[in-house]
């Protein structure tokens, strides 16, 4: 893709900008010259034929929007002449077939993580400490500077400051050159060596705003996201905080894990305020119970496991003109090499599906998740509407800056993260992914809440694609950022993992640098690399409402 334009589908009458075009430039496309009439801007797409007002616009082979006046063969195309459109869908499904890919390279493959009594397999090996309402947050945080950094593992600053050596030399009487050569700084490295706990890899603490107030199902969805957090792979056990009066009652929690898993055997230990004899003895409970728990989650190694135990989340945000011709395909065709070595990609954010909904009920495998698939969207799209917006209110001032000017031309790159396979299941939020092969789950396109949603259904690794650049990370599993082009790679290499830009350079194809996206998820799902995320502490968590977020 090493040329200066490309045409993504033979359908397609926009063709996109792979550098900047000068005006005048001379296209060929399919043996027809297109002379430009302006400049376009680098991602950005021109017109590969006249349209008439309310003509329809065709990219990536589907339909990403219409004319809403004249445009001329190589000019460009804009918020100021093109409005968003979609194709129709129904619930009935099409003849599909799949060809899957040569898996060759990967055959008997493993990686090293954590194995749960239930056959699940662990990429990280977390103990949660979380709130059940808001009004707890200030006792996690106590728990919070009570064991991190103690048991080394603050990852907030990349390094520590021992005063309490300073305080011990000037009680001993010693001199203002001794202390002036007391060594006092223990780097994050340093820090991680000299964790009480070598094999837990973190103590993670789930603040939010939620669990009282608003209306009862918020509280039932926050249970079922927290029981997804506690039973997946990546989770040895955890500290629950409930003041006592509020909706999210512990009952609820322990409801919602009966329902995960009946014979649960992860430690969960309850505390609850409002029976507590004072704050002090809460905090002195949950102290020592955490340290018990990490006790026995440190005796947990890791060991060889097959690559079908990797559940891989499939997530993009900030998204530029690239997204969708490299990071996003490349990492699809990563997860259909997943899909055929036994293991579960999930696809999230429903609103950045809009316009390829026939093609995803299409390649569903029961006539009973297309039509769950089918009821999801309408209802989220009437939701939206109901509240004056709708899914062409998706693209952010970014994406459009950077040539994505439809939701339907957002929607139809952010697509090509699910591949090619069949989807084996759609699943509504919270629920849990239990069939290998490509999951479909209902999340919001915002960026921190689809991620909380998709290690919260359980996947235990997540790759992350954008074209912008983010920080975005997940208390419980490892987030790898890819960058879609090689000058974010280059500017922001310190929170990116993967450059999948060589694709647009003509590196690599897709084939390859999907190999290159696996061959990476083996070594942080083994815990040989840390994700970036990891490494800066990007523990977002944010739970999903159920109210309209696009």
């Amino acid at each position: 893709m090493s040329k200066n334009y490309v045409q993504i589908d033979p359908k397609d009458n926009i063709i996109v900008a792979i550098t900047p075009l000068e005006k005048g430039t001379v296209a060929t496309i399919q043996g027809i010259d297109i002379t430009l009439k302006e400049d376009i801007k680098q991602k950005h797409k021109f017109a590969l034929n006249d349209f008439a007002m309310g003509d329809e616009i065709f990219m990536y082979g589907v339909l990403i929007g219409k004319a809403i006046e004249p445009i001329q063969a190589g000019c460009a195309i804009t918020i100021e002449n093109v409005k968003h459109a979609s194709a129709e869908f129904q619930d009935s499904k099409e003849k599909f077939t799949w060809s899957a890919p040569d898996i060759s390279n990967f055959k008997g493959k493993t990686f090293n993580g954590y194995h749960r009594k239930d056959g699940k397999v662990g990429t990280g090996n977390y103990w949660l400490v979380i709130p059940l309402t808001f009004c707890e947050n200030r006792n996690v945080d106590v728990l919070e500077g009570a064991l991190s950094e103690k048991l080394g593992y603050e990852t907030k600053k990349d390094f520590a400051v021992d005063t309490d050596a300073l305080i011990n030399q000037y009680k001993a009487g010693a001199s203002k050159d001794a202390i002036l050569n007391t060594p006092i700084i223990t780097t994050k490295e340093e820090m991680t060596k000299n964790r009480t706990f070598p094999n837990v890899d973190g103590i993670k603490f789930l603040k939010h705003d939620g669990g009282c107030g608003g209306i009862r199902q918020d509280s039932e969805t926050l249970c079922k996201l927290l029981a997804g957090y506690i039973t997946n792979p990546n989770v040895a056990g955890a500290t629950i905080f409930s003041l006592g009066c509020q909706n999210a009652q512990i009952e609820m929690l322990q409801n919602a894990l009966d329902a995960i898993d009946p014979n649960l055997d992860k430690p969960v230990h309850y505390l609850e305020q409002q029976k507590s004899e004072s704050e002090r003895k809460l905090i002195e409970e949950a102290v020592k119970h955490t340290f018990l728990g990490l006790i026995e989650a440190n005796k947990i190694t890791r060991q060889p496991a097959p690559l079908s135990k990797l559940v891989l989340g499939l997530e993009c945000g900030g998204s530029d003109g690239f997204s969708g011709i490299s990071a996003n395909p490349a990492l699809g065709y990563a997860s259909d090499l997943l899909v055929a070595l036994g293991g579960s990609p999930v696809l999230s954010e429903f609103p950045e599906l809009n316009g390829v909904e026939q093609e995803i009920i299409n390649r569903c495998e029961t006539e009973e998740d297309s039509k769950k698939f089918y009821d999801l969207m309408r209802a989220y799209s009437a939701a939206a509407v109901a509240v004056g917006s709708g899914f062409e209110n998706n693209p952010s001032p970014g994406n459009i800056k950077d040539g994505l000017i439809t939701d339907a031309m957002k929607s139809a790159g952010a697509a090509k993260k699910g591949g090619t396979s069949p989807v084996t299941q759609v699943l509504d939020y919270t629920e849990q992914v239990t069939k290998p092969g490509l999951n479909l789950l209902c999340t919001p396109g915002n960026d921190v809440e689809s991620t909380t949603g998709l290690v919260g259904s359980g996947c235990n690794i997540v790759v992350f694609t954008t074209g912008l650049g983010t920080p975005t990370g997940n208390p419980v599993a490892p987030v790898l950022k890819m960058s879609s082009n090689t000058h974010l790679y280059e500017r922001m290499n310190d929170i990116i993992d993967i450059n999948a830009g060589t694709v647009i350079s003509g590196e690599d194809t897709i084939e390859s640098m999907g190999e290159k996206i696996l061959d990476h998820i083996i070594k942080v799902a083994s815990g040989e690399v840390a994700s970036k995320a990891v490494l800066h502490g990007n523990n977002d968590f944010i739970p999903w409402k159920r109210g309209v977020s696009l």
